[in-house]
This record gives structure tokens, C-alpha cells and sequence, in this order.
């Protein structure tokens, strides 16, 4: 659904009389989609500019970043910015889309308003005699305008259930999940409350030679949180988790984490930058199914967590990071940190950047099985096991050089799995 300026919107039907490889006098764009966005469907629908592959070849680009809504839908921001000739053109369009809307609706919606970012500068170019414009009225969308709170028969409560089964073997080994889902949500600008109830039950089955092996895994998750809001940068809220996990050696868990967040920026400037910084107490009780490598077949401990992240949406590209660390006071020696980055920086001139990374230093895990595990739980991985530490990482250079446009749709063969 749209709304552009109230309840009229504009739809923008470009044609180009002139063959798409003649680029002169054509608006050059470039769409740094941050969402994912069926660049193919864009291409076919407006074919009086030229579609370039970097941003600095462009006389124009669009930023295009999305952050979900509490009742289920998103918020999509486009940032317009003009270079060159036309660096002093800039606009932001900003609309909603319903939690049910499907892909097909969403990426017209999207299309919609690139067209009316873009279109003051196609106004300027030599193909403008070439664009046919449609303005009508499409009635009202039933959304409510952003960041005003509508009467609703729900009370804002978004509630979501389901079921899921997966199932796949071959000769000597089968392993078969079934779980379920429950979710209930109340999402305004000042509260956000959340409850979740989930459970699964894992069975694999191991043959070999005539060694049979048979695995049983069962977890399940009751979590509630609230979260309130009391300045443009300040929150507090709790959360509260009940669960189970056999792999994990938890009979029974239940804990309390009380927190404080400080958002450096201001939280409605999410879809360009975020920066909190979080601050919480956490007690639990765990029941074992086990006896622990401390001698213990239950125990209650209280400790503190701290944790930062960082998102950034810039020309450049994207970065977003984050740090943590937690440990239990009864002993200081228990603790747990990590760190986290992701970034996609373009340098210039087709070259860019990327890089990933997280990585845990681990020294709580107080719930593993007491005793030494036998080869078969080590290989089917019946239960947890002790490391002091985790990572992942990976990072490259991508260069790209040739034809700056990228007019063309061609989807032959897509979707036939290759020669």
C-alpha cells in the first residue's frame, strides 16, 4: 500500500522510444539496495534512464533501507542523493507496507517510489519528452500515518502460531524434526511487549556396518520480554526466559534479565545509523539432567552483562558491529565475550571491500555433563561439548570493470540448475 502526500499518489509509466543502448542524455542511476530488491523487474519497468553498476558513475542514486514494524509489516526509507550536475538534488520518501502484503506488492510499491525520487531529474533530461506521466487517486491504504498510533480493535497484539516437520535420510541415516511456533507481540513507539513459546523434538538414526545409533533431542523455549521507552535515546526493560534442553543438560532454566539501553543517536534515525549501548543483571536457576563438572545437579547465580552494537548505512556502504560480555559474580573466572563485524564498503571505482567476523571467548559453560563422553556421543553430537572458544571469518576484495550500464533483463536458462 502507498501514501504519497496523504491519500493521493502518483504512478509514473515510463517508455523510451528510443533503443536502450543509446545511453545520451539519460539519467544515469544507481539503486544501493540494502533489503533485497528484484533489480530485474525495475529494469523492465522503467527504460528511460540508464542503470549503472557504481555509484560513482551515476548522476543519481538511491539508498534504500527497510526496518520491520511492530504489527508485522516494514518501513521503507529511500534517501535520493544527485551527483555531479545535479549534486545539489537530495529527497527521502518514506512508506509502509502491510504485514500480509506479498513480494510482488512490495516490489511495486518500491518501484513506485524510485519513480517519483528520480523524476525531477528525469524532468531535466533530454528523454523527458519521451516519459509518459499518470497521476490518479488509488484510495485510501488503511495505514496509518507513520509514527501516529490508529485506533485498533487489537490493541495493536500481532499473534502468529504454526507448525513445521522436516524430514530427510538416505541409506544409513534418517533425521526427522517436528516443532511448533507461538508468538504474540504489541509493538507502539513508547512499549513493546513480546511473548514466544516454542518447542522442537529431533530424531536421528545412525547405521553403520552393523553398529546402529538412534538420537534423541528435545527442546522447548517459553520467553517474555518488555521493553519501554522514556526519551528519544534512553529504554529500559526486562526479559524472562523458561527452557529445556537435553543437548544442553538443562532439565529446567529460569532466568531474569533486567536491562538499560542507551541509543546514541536518536531511535528513529534506525534506518541510517544505530548505536546503543546496554547495560543488565541476570539471575537464573538451572536444574541438570546430569551431574555438572562442578559437582552440581542444580544451582542458582546471579551475574552482570554488557553489550554494544552499531549499524551504519552510509554512501560508502554498510557497516554493523557489536561487542559482549558477561559473568557470574560467585566467580568472576566465569565469563563469556565476543565481538562481531560486518562490513560492505565500496572504495571506488568498482572495487570494494568485505569483511566478516565473530568470534567468542567461552568460560561459563557450568552446565556440561560431568564425566568423559563416549566416541558415539561424540560423533552423532548427543550432548555439549567444552570449548573455551569460537569463530568465524571471512574477507575479500571484488573488483568489477567494463560497460558502466546495466540496462539489460535476460532471464534465460534462470532457475534450470546449469548445463
Amino acid at each position: 500500500m502507498l501514501k504519497i502526500f496523504g491519500l493521493v499518489s502518483a504512478l509514473f509509466i515510463f517508455s523510451a522510444a528510443a533503443a536502450q543502448n543509446a545511453s545520451s542524455g539519460r539519467l544515469k542511476v544507481f539503486i544501493d539496495c540494502r533489503i533485497g530488491c528484484d533489480f530485474s523487474y525495475f529494469k523492465s519497468e522503467i527504460n528511460i534512464i540508464d542503470f549503472v553498476r557504481d555509484r560513482a558513475d551515476a548522476d543519481a542514486y538511491v539508498l534504500l533501507t527497510g526496518q520491520p514494524m511492530g504489527g508485522g509489516g516494514m518501513e521503507y526509507k529511500l534517501n535520493f542523493y544527485g551527483q555531479g550536475i545535479y549534486k545539489n538534488y537530495s529527497d527521502t520518501l518514506v512508506f509502509t507496507s502491510e504485514p500480509n502484503a506479498t513480494a510482488i506488492e512490495v516490489r511495486k510499491n518500491i518501484l513506485q517510489y524510485i519513480m517519483l525520487g528520480f523524476s525531477p531529474l528525469i524532468a531535466k533530461s533530454a528523454y523527458v519528452s519521451k516519459a509518459e506521466i499518470d497521476i490518479k487517486k488509488i484510495g485510501d491504504t488503511g495505514v496509518a500515518p507513520i509514527g501516529k498510533e490508529a485506533s485498533d480493535r487489537w490493541n495493536f497484539w500481532v499473534f502468529s502460531i504454526a507448525a513445521r516437520g522436516q524430514l530427510n535420510a538416505d541409506q544409513v541415516y534418517k533425521n526427522s524434526v517436528v516443532g511448533s511456533d507461538l508468538t504474540a507481540s504489541r509493538v507502539t513507539k513508547k512499549l513493546k511487549v513480546g511473548l514466544s513459546i516454542n518447542g522442537s523434538l529431533n530424531n536421528s538414526f545412525y547405521k553403520y556396518d552393523s553398529t546402529k545409533y538412534r538420537v534423541k533431542n528435545s527442546n522447548y523455549r517459553v520467553y517474555h520480554t518488555l521493553v519501554r521507552s522514556f526519551t528519544d535515546h534512553w529504554s529500559y526493560g526486562y526479559q524472562t526466559t523458561i527452557s529445556n534442553s537435553t543437548f544442553d543438560n538443562f532439565k529446567l532454566k529460569l532466568s531474569f534479565n533486567p536491562a538499560i539501553e542507551y541509543n546514541v543517536f536518536k531511535y528513529n534515525e534506525v534506518n541510517d545509523r544505530f548505536f546503543v549501548l546496554r547495560y543488565g543483571a541476570f539471575v537464573s536457576h538451572n536444574d541438570y539432567y546430569d551431574t555438572t563438572i562442578y559437582n552440581l545437579i542444580n544451582q542458582t547465580y546471579i551475574g552482570h552483562r554488557f553489550s554494544g552494537a552499531i549499524t551504519l548505512n552510509k554512501k560508502w556502504g554498510t557497516f554493523n558491529g557489536g561487542i559482549n560480555y558477561a559473568n557470574y559474580f560467585y566467580n568472576w573466572a566465569l565469563y563469556t565475550m565476543g565481538l562481531n563485524a560486518n562490513s560492505d564498503v565500496r572504495i571506488g571505482s568498482g572495487l570494494s571491500f568485505f569483511a566478516n567476523l565473530n568470534a567468542n571467548i567461552v568460560h561459563n559453560q557450568i552446565y556440561l555433563v560431568k564425566g568423559n563422553i563416549t566416541e558415539q556421543e561424540l560423533l552423532t553430537r548427543q550432548r555439549q561439548l567444552g570449548s573455551t572458544f569460537n569463530y568465524y571469518t571471512s574477507f575479500g576484495l571484488a573488483y568489477r570493470f567494463g560497460s558502466i550500464l546495466n540496462n539489460f533483463v535476460n532471464p534465460r536458462f534462470d532457475g534450470y540448475g546449469g548445463f
